[in-house]
């Protein structure tokens, strides 16, 4: 990834070791906080930046990490680093609740007995209460769409063959289980994940006494993603919100109000303003230039937005699967693998925003088939 010349690096150990695909090392920050390095198993992001922030009697973990041994490890040894230990933690906050970010949360939870926080639109999206959902619509108890196997196969327009092949990447039972959603909260790598006992809102502080950290909502990557601002030390922890050479998934959550791409592109424009503090990101390296990225940002979106106009026009009424196989993406289609479900996601909720601005339409009516994207 290229360093986008409109930001200004603040830690060249980050940057560099982002560069030469190496773990950067524990570093110490402005006001007594941390940031620890906590590795992603055969991921190509490599590692989740989890930080250490100390109160009065006792620190937050915000982003624990990886559910992992050598994980576990990291994570302790940044403690160590840090003068502390599992019994110092009295409590966790998760920006979201991706497994490279709470992964790690129940077992540490488990070590030190702290609280875990994180906001009720990203509790909802816990493996455990998607899967109840999922079988309240199967047992007719709500109307709906079975998992997101069901969801690829009968609204995407995805082969049946496919879906079994990009589902066993995620769902015990593999192919077996792509008409359904698990049962079993436990999928692999994601799961169980531990429930909260704080719900932080927007501009909700973190309880931590002697410290000012206040949530800001920042939906998009997820429904109830979380950047949390150190008033004193003049930093945002950006999650996955912000990232100076990643753009960020962001998918399509039906259910969830508005398109998650304009509660995004609403999110980056707020979260602009904080352009005088430091960005501490969860992955790559700590910058500054909040407000020149999110413009970076919208400015990607709106040309997806223009791309996916263009190839509607061009093939007339496509699925949303055969939308997505003519876009442009960092690989041949093909070669995506299991994660053409987050590249559907992704187009999924373009489509919808543009639905919602009057230039496309998408009927997604339960039980009709495959729906057609048309151009207004």
């Amino acid at each position: 990834m290229v360093t986008p010349e409109a930001l200004e690096v603040r830690s060249p150990l980050q940057e560099r070791a982002w560069r030469e695909r190496v773990l950067p090392p524990v570093e110490r920050l402005d006001h007594g906080m941390w940031t620890v390095p906590v590795p992603i198993p055969d991921n190509p992001l490599r590692y989740t930046l989890s930080y250490l922030v100390p109160g009065d009697g006792g620190l937050v973990v915000v982003d624990p990490g990886w559910d992992s041994d050598e994980g576990w490890a990291a994570l302790t040894e940044g403690l160590a680093a840090a003068g502390a230990g599992t019994g110092d933690v009295v409590g966790v906050v998760a920006t979201h609740v991706h497994p490279d970010h709470h992964g790690l949360t129940a077992r540490l939870r488990a070590e030190s007995g702290a609280w875990v926080a994180m906001h009720p639109a990203e509790a909802e999206t816990l493996p455990a209460r998607v899967a109840e959902a999922d079988r309240a619509r199967r047992d007719g108890r709500s109307r709906g769409v079975a998992g997101a196997g069901g969801w690829l196969k009968q609204v995407c327009g995805a082969p049946a063959d496919t879906v079994d092949e990009i589902m066993s990447a995620f769902l015990p039972g593999g192919g077996d289980s792509a008409d359904d959603s698990a049962d079993d909260a436990a999928v692999p790598g994601f799961g169980p994940m531990a429930e909260p006992d704080v719900l932080l809102a927007d501009g909700d502080l973190v309880p931590l006494p002697g410290r000012r950290l206040r949530a800001v909502w920042t939906p998009g990557h997820t429904p109830g993603h979380l950047c949390l601002v150190e008033e004193t030390a003049r930093a945002v922890l950006t999650g996955d919100h912000v990232l100076p050479g990643i753009t960020p998934n962001i998918s399509s959550h039906p259910g969830q109000g508005p398109s998650m791409l304009a509660r995004y592109l609403d999110s980056l424009r707020r979260i602009a303003g904080y352009d005088d503090h430091d960005a501490l990101p969860a992955h790559q390296y700590r910058f500054r230039g909040i407000a020149a990225r999110s413009d970076q940002l919208i400015e990607h979106h709106r040309q997806r937005c223009a791309e996916i106009l263009a190839v509607v026009v061009e093939i007339g009424e496509p699925t949303m699967w055969q939308l997505a196989e003519q876009l442009t993406w960092s690989r041949a289609w093909a070669q995506i693998g299991p994660m053409r479900l987050a590249a559907i996601g992704e187009t999924a909720a373009h489509v919808e925003y543009l639905t919602e601005r009057g230039e496309l339409s998408w009927d997604t009516a339960p039980g009709a088939g495959p729906a057609l994207v048309r151009a207004a």
